[in-house]
């Protein structure tokens, strides 16, 4: 006799949780998705209008969940504003959204849809979790209605949140998160009134999870890392690459690294808009990621993590950042000194001028120091070290300080700062180190055509970032993100 449905799903899923427990380690699964986005307009759909256009978004999320489940993944995470897109006011946006309860109401929406107000899309993603024995994440739009007594309730009565949600391999609801740190365009949503600190415990390890912008904030991204001390972060993103620093793939492999934990990052592709680049990041460098600027076309990821990163073998040591570069002498102003602009913030750069040597170049409390050594010197290409120490305040207003060895855009010094994406010029070596306010730093090293370097640099516990092949490939940037978190 063929065991019945619910029997079989209990069998897999014991196994799939003892499998995760013997190895500990898990497979993670991101995927990037070109979403189906809506029609342009200024009035507010129907309902079935708006769940049409989310169930085309799911169907791609579905087949992508299904792929990844088959090749064995525990988890998978998918984009922000990957099931109904962007560009929404506050009114049209609200056909969309659903009311999502508190995860502790412990509801399997795929077998009780019933219980709460009409909720087709937790339903369906609740299903899409069930019946493939998998965690899947996703980010949709939560509703709360409010009234007069509340003294922020909005105009409208309601309350508007972006809204990741979690279901775990039953189809249960086991995470709700609202973004705290709204970008400057996400008009159509709410502020929470509070940062939330979501987590959850699995058979492979604690997760947390957060929203693009928010990386950038110490609420709640650094909250979930060093004080809640989560072993993996979920980040469900539509990231917009801003070179040379903002690069999704090399800013969020960079966050892994310098926050000690596993980052699945999914991103919306949408090359209009410079919207690619997704990964899953351990800390000691990518796993697996994709950058694509070139097609239209979504990508699965998928690749092996330790459960545990703070206590595998694996794991890299803990760096006192400013340790090395506070034990040189430091530099008097170089009269080769220029200034330059990298996205809208003034930096001190000098440029290098000799095939190898050691330099340092200081804005305000921090010196930025570099030995290198060209593979071989191109006339055609002019390499800087630049220094940034100030309050970046374009989009959001948070506290930099930036130490990087820079390909300029052209041989014009002036273009020193711009976006660059390829190179020609290779490394025998280089050592970059700062004097570092903050603990909070992220090491980049950035190839010729958008290429990570994973296992090919190491940063060492005095807080030097150096080069471990020889030579290198063809270099673009070689950086140490620094956020001053209290200074913001």
């Amino acid at each position: 006799m063929l065991p019945s449905q619910p029997l079989l799903h209990t069998a897999v899923f014991a196994l799939a949780v003892l499998q995760a427990l013997a190895s500990n380690t898990f497979i993670a699964a991101v995927y990037e998705h070109a979403v189906i986005l809506p029609d342009a307009t200024d009035e507010p759909v129907s309902p079935d209008d708006a769940l049409a256009l989310m169930n085309k978004n799911m169907d791609v999320l579905e087949g992508a969940t299904k792929e990844a489940a088959q090749q064995g993944a525990h988890i998978i995470v998918t984009p922000e504003d990957g099931i109904y897109g962007w560009l929404f006011t506050r009114e049209t946006i609200y056909p969309y959204l659903e009311d999502i309860p508190d995860p502790t109401v412990n509801w399997i929406p795929c077998t009780d849809p019933t219980r709460f107000a009409p909720a087709p899309v937790q339903e369906r993603l609740s299903c899409i979790a069930r019946n493939n024995s998998i965690y899947m994440v996703a980010n949709i739009g939560d509703k709360k209605l409010c009234n007069s007594s509340d003294p922020g309730c909005p105009s409208d009565g309601r309350y508007q949140y972006n809204t990741d949600v979690v279901f775990d391999s039953e189809g249960k609801l086991v995470a709700r998160y609202h973004k705290y740190n709204l970008f400057m365009s996400e008009t159509q949503f709410n502020y929470p009134k509070e940062p939330e600190a979501v987590t959850f415990e699995t058979p492979f390890g604690k997760f947390g999870i957060f929203t693009c912008f928010d990386i950038l904030f110490h609420e709640p991204a650094v909250v979930l890392v060093s004080e809640l001390q989560v072993d993996t972060m979920l980040f469900p993103t539509a990231w917009m690459n801003v070179l040379p620093f903002l690069t999704a793939v090399e800013f969020h492999s960079a966050w892994a690294m310098g926050m000690g934990v596993n980052f699945l990052a999914a991103n919306t592709h949408y090359t209009s808009l410079s919207m690619t680049g997704s990964g899953i990041y351990a800390p000691d460098g990518a796993r697996a990621y994709y950058y694509n600027m070139k097609t239209e076309d979504g990508h699965l990821l998928i690749a092996e993590l330790d459960s545990h990163p703070r206590i595998s073998p694996a794991s890299p040591p803990a760096v006192s950042w400013s340790s090395y570069a506070l034990s040189v002498k430091r530099f008097s102003p170089n009269d080769h000194d220029f200034e330059g602009l990298i996205f809208h913030d003034r930096f001190t750069f000098t440029e290098l001028a000799k095939p190898e040597g050691n330099l340092a170049v200081c804005q305000k409390d921090l010196c930025c120091h570099l030995s290198y050594k060209m593979a071989r010197k191109r006339e055609d290409e002019v390499y800087v070290l630049g220094a940034f120490d100030g309050l970046h305040v374009v989009e959001g207003q948070y506290y930099l300080q930036i130490c990087t060895l820079l390909k300029c855009k052209s041989t014009d010094l002036n273009m020193c700062g711009q976006p660059v994406e390829t190179a020609q010029t290779k490394f025998e070596m280089f050592s970059l180190s700062g004097t570092f306010g903050t603990n909070y730093v992220f090491p980049e090293v950035l190839y010729s055509g958008v290429q990570l370097a994973p296992g090919e640099f190491k940063v060492l516990n005095d807080g030097c970032l150096i080069s471990k092949t020889r030579p290198t490939k063809p270099v673009v940037t070689v950086t140490l993100f620094g956020r001053w978190y209290e200074k913001d």
